[in-house]
C-alpha cells in the first residue's frame, strides 16, 4: 500500500514538474480524438501548443484553410480538457511566476537588482534602531539604483523608444550576447532571434561586444537567428516561424528583438485614413507577440520610434514629443523605458510606464563593448 501512494506521489510530481515545463504540445490532442492532417493545419500558422489554441479565438480558427466550424469547435472542447481554464489564487500564480527571468542589460545603473540589502548592514539596522522609520531609512540606503529591476523581463514586452542616436538599437546589439551570458536566479543564457525592420543589424558589432564579455565570437552568432521584415505584412508572418521555432527548440531561446516596432507600420499606412487599419493589425501583432512570450517564457524586447506632437506646444510640454504607436503600443507593452541624449556618449532612461517599477532614470555609456555604466 505504502509503495502505491509513492508511485501516486510521483507521479503527481511528474505531472506537476510537465506543467511546470514550458507548454504542451498540442500532438496531445490526439488523444482526444482531433487527427493529425488537422493538428498540421494549426502548425501551419504557428499553433504549436495546447495553450495556443485557449490564446486563439475560434474565428480565427475557422480562417485557417480547411477547419470547419464543427472541427474547431472540437479542437476547443479537446484543449478544454487538457488546460483547466479556472482561476488560481494569487499564491499560486506567484509560484508560477517564479519562472520569469531576468536579462542583464550589461549596465547595472540601467537594471539594478531585485533584492540587494546587505545582510550586515540589515543586522546592524535592527539591533541599533529603536524606530520602524529609521530602519526603513537606513534599507533604503542600501538598495542600489534598480531602474529596471534586474533586466529586461521574460513572459513580458519591454518597449525602448527614443530619438535617433539615444542607443535603441545599441541596446538591442548589446542584449543579443548577454542574453546568452548565465545570470542571477539560475538563469542559464540561449538563443536569440532578432527581427530587423530598418537594416540596422551589424554582426560585427555583436563580436565587440563579445570581446567585453570574454565569450567567442563564432558561438555568439551562431546563437542569433536573424530575420530582415520589409513590409507590416512580413513582419507578422515572421512570427509564425518565430512561434514555430520556439516550439521545435522547447527552453532554448530566450529573446526575441525587434528593431524597429513601428518603422514598417509608418511606411505602409500613411495618413490619417489609414490610421484606424494600422491600429488594427498593429493590435494584433502586439496581441501575438504577448501570447508567443507567455506560451514560451521568453522576453521580448521592442525599439520604437518617436514624432512630433503638434498638440504639445498649447500645453506648454517640455518634450513636445512622443513616441508612436498611440494606446495600442502603450497599452500592450509592459514596460515602457523612455532614451534620450546626454553628453558625449552619455545617454539616460527613464522608467516612462511599468507595473512595478516606480518612475526613475539612470544613467548609462554607449562603449565599444555596449551598453555599460556611466563613468563619474
Amino acid at each position: 500500500m505504502k509503495a502505491m501512494e509513492d508511485q501516486v506521489v510521483q507521479e503527481e510530481l511528474g505531472y506537476q514538474d510537465d506543467e511546470e515545463s514550458l507548454f504542451q504540445d498540442i500532438d496531445l490532442l490526439q488523444k482526444h480524438g482531433i487527427n493529425v492532417a488537422d493538428i498540421k493545419k494549426l502548425k501551419s500558422v504557428g499553433i504549436c501548443t495546447v495553450k495556443g489554441i485557449q490564446m486563439t479565438t475560434r474565428r480565427a480558427l475557422c480562417n485557417v484553410k480547411g477547419l470547419s466550424e464543427a472541427k474547431v469547435d472540437k479542437i476547443k472542447e479537446a484543449a478544454n480538457k487538457l488546460i483547466e481554464p479556472g482561476f488560481l489564487t494569487a499564491f499560486e500564480y506567484s509560484e508560477k511566476r517564479k519562472m520569469v527571468f531576468h536579462i542583464t542589460t550589461g549596465s547595472q545603473e540601467f537594471e539594478g537588482a531585485r533584492h540587494n540589502y546587505n545582510p550586515d548592514t540589515v543586522l546592524t539596522a535592527v539591533t541599533a534602531s529603536s524606530s520602524t522609520s529609521s530602519l526603513f531609512t537606513i534599507l533604503q540606503g542600501t538598495k542600489r539604483s534598480k531602474l529596471l529591476g534586474g533586466g529586461i523581463e521574460s513572459m513580458a514586452i519591454t518597449e525602448a523608444f527614443g530619438e535617433f542616436r539615444t542607443g535603441k538599437t545599441q541596446l538591442a546589439h548589446t542584449l543579443c550576447v548577454t542574453a546568452q551570458l548565465p545570470g542571477a536566479d539560475r538563469y542559464t543564457g540561449g538563443k536569440i532571434i532578432f527581427i530587423d525592420t530598418e537594416n540596422t543589424f551589424r554582426p560585427d558589432r555583436l563580436r565587440d561586444i563579445a570581446d567585453r564579455f570574454n565569450v567567442d565570437h563564432d558561438a555568439v552568432l551562431d546563437n542569433v537567428l536573424y530575420a530582415r521584415a520589409y513590409t507590416s505584412e512580413h513582419q507578422m508572418e515572421l512570427l509564425d516561424y518565430v512561434a514555430a521555432k520556439f516550439h521545435e527548440e522547447a527552453g532554448i531561446f530566450k529573446l526575441l528583438i525587434i528593431d524597429s516596432i513601428m518603422a514598417l507600420f509608418r511606411v505602409d499606412f500613411s495618413g490619417r485614413g489609414e490610421l484606424a487599419e494600422r491600429q488594427q493589425k498593429l493590435a494584433q501583432m502586439l496581441s501575438r507577440l504577448q501570447k508567443i512570450s507567455e506560451e514560451y517564457n521568453v522576453a521580448v524586447f521592442v525599439t520604437n520610434q518617436m514624432t512630433a506632437d503638434p498638440g504639445a506646444t498649447m500645453t506648454f510640454q517640455a518634450d513636445p514629443k512622443k513616441p508612436i504607436g498611440g494606446h495600442i503600443l502603450a497599452h500592450a507593452s509592459t514596460t515602457r523605458i523612455s532614451l534620450r541624449k546626454g553628453r558625449g556618449e552619455l545617454r539616460i532612461a527613464k522608467i516612462y510606464d511599468s507595473p512595478e517599477m516606480p518612475e526613475n532614470e539612470a544613467t548609462f555609456a554607449i562603449t565599444a563593448g555596449g551598453i555599460g555604466d556611466a563613468k563619474e
